[in-house]
């Protein structure tokens, strides 16, 4: 399984935004993505950063939304987002939520 943590700076006075932004224009493009499992989103309780992690099935399925998919996101997301957010890719080496088949 591997994962994409993306932190987001919010622009001032639209936080509130986001979420709905997230379910009406980001989740249906994850969705349609071949190895999507999960997306988690968090904000601070200032609401003036997010942090949302993706789960795939694998590191290729994540690179393929990263390059095809991601930059379409990221228009939907522009009257929200200030700058450019900071993508971090991971293996996920446990979880309670997925079974993780063990690697050799």
């Amino acid at each position: 399984m591997y994962a994409r943590n993306v932190s987001i700076h919010l622009k001032a006075n639209t936080p509130g935004s986001l979420p709905g932004r997230s379910k009406r224009d980001v989740l249906p493009l994850l969705r349609k993505q071949n190895g999507f499992k999960d997306e988690i989103s968090f904000l601070t309780s200032d609401r003036s950063e997010a942090v949302a992690i993706s789960l795939w099935d694998r590191k290729e399925d994540a690179d393929n939304y990263n390059r095809d998919i991601y930059p379409q996101v990221l228009t939907s997301l522009a009257k929200v987002v200030e700058g450019t957010p900071k993508v971090e890719a991971y293996e996920v080496s446990n979880s309670t939520f997925h079974k993780i088949a063990a690697s050799n």
